[in-house]
């Protein structure tokens, strides 16, 4: 997940009630969503570009770690191929991951790097406040080196939630 800015709906729970862990890209926009998720899962979070002190504190500006047998690494701003953030791509280019998990532009989007050989994954806004018009999700497994059962979940549109603010 990613982009929350500073509000979780309670959807979130609802589709993360079988995972092992959370993965949170970054703009967490309160000490508080932080604290939540923590309470719900095991959670690894970076920080983003909307994050003050108190969230910087609780988290990284970057993750770099394994599940299963996938080297992962996790940022913020990070972009897609072709056209990722100098600092993701240096991080890219020494790390090696084989999942790359970025936010900030609240397009979902998984596509897959030819040149780097790793999987590009963008799981969209789950916040309230941004570009995007449906809050998004994405939930997946890993099992040694398989990534299974990739789920696309779109929870509320800004139009439809009346407790959507404006």
């Amino acid at each position: 997940m990613s982009d929350t800015h500073g509000w979780i709906d309670p959807a979130v729970y609802e589709h993360f009630a079988v995972v092992d862990e959370i993965w949170h890209a970054g703009d967490a926009g309160s000490a508080d969503v932080i604290a939540e998720l923590e309470s719900f899962r095991p959670l690894r979070a970076v920080w983003g570009n909307i994050d003050g002190f108190e969230v910087r504190k609780a988290t990284s500006e970057y993750l770099f770690f394994t599940a299963g047998e996938k080297k992962v690494l996790l940022i913020h701003i990070g972009g897609y191929p072709g056209r990722y953030a100098p600092r993701a791509l240096d991080l890219i280019r020494c790390l090696k991951p084989d999942i790359f998990v970025c936010g900030h532009s609240h397009i979902l989007k998984v596509v897959y790097d030819k040149v780097h050989g790793m999987l590009c994954i963008n799981p969209g806004a789950a916040g309230r406040t941004g570009i995007h018009k449906v809050m998004t999700l994405l939930r997946f497994s890993i099992e040694g080196e398989d990534i299974r059962d990739m789920e696309v979940i779109e929870f509320g549109s800004k139009g439809q939630r009346p407790d959507f603010g404006q």
